[in-house]
């Protein structure tokens, strides 16, 4: 058997390494009908995220979809491309930075931290290989997906085993599944909006929007939908607001079966024509801001709620490089590296494994 991913030279003088690898979702590489297609066929041949016959969607997909989906959707890119590029991809890139720098002060330059994407650059794949051919040896997963779904952290997971299985002597793995409810993510967030109302006043209602999936997939067992509303009652009490004063909702529907609901397109419109004046809106299954978070909320459904005879409608960025965000990253790593060994490896040790390994190497 061969394995496409080749060993790095073994070197008993350096000490393995603890990589942390943060996975997103992905991001074309430019806001182009060109860029868009092979992104949009990666991502929609996922039998996670499409979970219906292969061989009828081949044909949706070739024949309804590829043809026209990516002009419209680099038109939607178009709207929120940074001159340095995708905002998904600069916070991720971003994150991982601070994540780096903060396990760095703490445990020391031999934990490595490495992003991906699961659609597009830069590929599980080869970031997995870079981390082991740094002399990572152990990999903690950490999908930046809040709460779980099978399309989401389930796909990251099997991308993950898919690069493992071409290495011959694939690193130690662990994988953080989900921090839906994790204190120090809620606090978190509960500061961004915080923040918001110290500088914009409080709103009079708080609009909770996370990304939808086929209502299917909660019949089948996945607990993404409860998973997100435990975050809204969470949130929703860290805050000390009424029930009454937070709605939590699900956007981003594809297709014509049913997905979770409330949709938030339709929760938009309800408080528009209930006349709010101040509607606050965030999107917590989202940790970087996005197209679905800048162009399908803050533009699409500002103007859903306008026009339902809303009044002011206020987006709350992600967390994305806040602070507090980055140390629940941190302190979720450090909980789930427990066990292994973080020690700076005795100078001495090292001298003498490089003495034997030199030895063994004369006598050969």
């Amino acid at each position: 058997m061969s394995y496409p991913i080749a060993e790095p030279a073994f070197q008993h003088q350096h000490a393995a390494r603890v990589g942390v690898l943060l996975v997103n979702l992905g991001t074309p590489e430019a806001p182009t009908p060109k860029a868009l297609r092979p992104y949009l066929r990666q991502f929609l041949s996922d039998r996670r995220v499409i979970e219906i016959p292969r061989p009828v969607w081949w044909l949706i997909l070739n024949a309804f979809i590829l043809p026209f989906r990516p002009r419209k959707s680099a038109e939607k890119y178009a709207t929120i491309w940074t001159p340095e590029g995708s905002p998904l991809k600069l916070h991720t890139e971003k994150q991982a930075k601070l994540l780096k720098g903060l396990l760095g002060d703490r445990l020391g330059d031999h934990v490595m931290v490495g992003w991906a994407m699961r659609y597009g650059k830069p590929a599980v794949a080869d970031v997995l290989a870079e981390m082991k051919g740094k002399g990572c040896d152990r990999i903690l997963l950490l999908p930046m997906y809040p709460q779980y779904a099978a399309s989401s952290v389930g796909s990251a997971m099997d991308e993950v085993f898919r690069a493992l299985q071409g290495m011959r002597n694939p690193p130690e793995l662990r994988v953080i599944k989900h921090f839906h409810d994790e204190p120090a993510y809620i606090e978190a967030l509960a500061d961004k909006i915080r923040r918001h109302w110290a500088l914009n006043g409080r709103g009079d209602h708080l609009l909770l929007s996370f990304h939808g999936v086929p209502r299917f997939t909660l019949d089948k067992g996945d607990p993404y939908h409860c998973e997100c509303l435990k975050t809204g009652r969470l949130l929703r009490e860290a805050l000390g607001l009424p029930t009454e004063q937070v709605t939590v909702a699900f956007q981003s529907r594809f297709g014509k079966a049913e997905w979770l609901k409330p949709y938030v397109v339709d929760s938009l419109k309800k408080l528009g024509k209930a006349k709010v004046g101040k509607l606050d809106v965030i999107c917590p299954g989202f940790v970087a801001d996005c197209l679905e978070t800048l162009e399908e909320i803050a533009m699409e459904g500002k103007a859903t709620f306008l026009s339902a005879g809303g009044g002011e409608f206020r987006y709350i960025p992600c967390l994305n490089e806040d602070a507090p965000f980055i140390a629940a990253l941190a302190g979720l790593a450090e909980r789930h590296m427990q066990g292994w060994d973080l020690a700076k490896p005795d100078p001495a040790v090292l001298e003498q494994r490089r003495l034997q390994a030199k030895a063994a190497g004369a006598e050969a």
